[in-house]
């Protein structure tokens, strides 16, 4: 998702005609999720998909009529017939896919500044009555939002206020979905898309698993910091994939960090000069996730120096160790993978367990 509005804001940078699909709605098994995105230009570059092959071919065609007459168009697709003649999915799912002419309004140009600015902001588009479909406003999170009827465009002056705060529900969760306000016998369907900034993991010692650990973590979206004053092990090259390579002591980086929901902290040293102020600097913290590598025989020293600190053994639950889901690996690799499948279970607020156990 992220690819594709890169390459959204960089075909507008060029002056592009662009038209871009979105799926909207999914009954049952669909190939793609709730705001996947296919988008093209009138040139013919094309990024993204909103059924892995299977219908594109239609939606093309559909965004190229979109782009000639600028309304925008609502489309359902289910299982393909038997005959391969009419289009339609693989699976046995059914999805809605709202096709759309790009345009650089007041809404648009709001969410891209918010964006660029790394603030929080929710795309809320009209689904229906149809005389309102692809009307759209655009919520900003956080302080930039001010009062909760706040917001930029309007699908209907009546409801605006209730979208807005139904937007930063989903905001906070960074959810994306379909709403339903009933106002004077009128139901507006509404899709709610949110742009949050990326999630930031400080990992404390540029280890081999730290090194396997932030390319894999950049690719699922968060944003690495790399911290250890000891700029023999944290090269800027051996984290290429890390958003920076801090040659600091981590308490010092971590206090200037606004540890927040959006922070994790992971520690991988060994070390108490540097685990224990860590954790005890996340612990004061709301941090989403604290990880410590280690052995429940050495996590039970750093769990009595901490409550020698102060720390009650509610605060010091926080704290995951062993770290990571039982996978188990055993190479740095290995190790590195059983770690982000934790922090990522702890985004969703899954437990991380087998699908197939049911």
């Amino acid at each position: 998702m992220n690819d594709v509005q890169e390459q959204i804001d960089h075909w507008v940078a060029q002056g592009e005609e662009i038209a871009f699909a979105t799926v909207v709605g999914v009954r049952g098994s669909a190939p793609r999720p709730v705001g996947a995105r296919f988008a093209l230009t009138r040139s013919g570059s094309m990024v993204g998909s909103v059924s892995g092959g299977c219908v594109e071919s239609d939606v093309y065609e559909r965004a190229l009529t979109v782009l000639d007459r600028g309304a925008p168009a609502l489309v359902s697709y289910g299982p393909a017939k038997p005959d391969g003649f009419e289009v339609g999915l693989s699976c046995d799912g059914y999805i809605d896919v709202l096709i759309e002419r790009f345009a650089p309004n007041e809404a648009n140009r709001s969410l891209q500044a918010a964006t660029n600015a790394g603030r929080p902001a929710a795309m809320a588009t009209c689904l229906s009555p149809e005389a309102r479909l692809g009307a759209h406003l655009v919520v900003l999170g956080g302080a930039a939002g001010g009062d909760e009827g706040a917001g930029v465009g309007s699908v209907a002056p009546s409801v605006d206020a209730q979208i807005a705060i139904e937007a930063r529900l989903l905001l906070d969760k960074r959810a994306t979905g379909v709403i339903e306000i009933v106002e004077q016998g009128e139901t507006y369907r509404v899709f709610i898309e949110t742009f949050a900034p990326p999630q930031r993991l400080y990992v404390v010692g540029a280890t081999h698993i730290a090194v396997s650990l932030c390319k894999m973590a950049k690719e699922v979206g968060f944003q690495v910091y790399v911290i250890d004053p000891r700029t023999a092990f944290a090269d800027r090259e051996r984290f290429a994939a890390a958003h920076a390579v801090l040659h600091q002591w981590p308490v010092d980086v971590l206090d200037g960090a606004g540890l927040d929901a959006d922070a994790y902290v992971l520690t991988l040293t060994h070390d108490t000069k540097f685990d224990l102020p860590t954790l005890a600097r996340a612990l004061q913290s709301d941090v989403r996730y604290i990880g410590a590598l280690g052995s429940r025989k050495t996590h039970a020293g750093r769990l009595e120096t901490l409550r020698e600190q102060g720390f009650h053994d509610e605060a010091l639950a926080r704290i995951k160790t062993p770290v990571g889901l039982d996978l188990g690996g055993r190479s740095p690799e290995e190790i590195a993978l059983a770690i982000l499948a934790e922090m990522v279970a702890t985004r969703y607020q899954r437990s991380g367990g087998s699908l197939s156990a049911g």
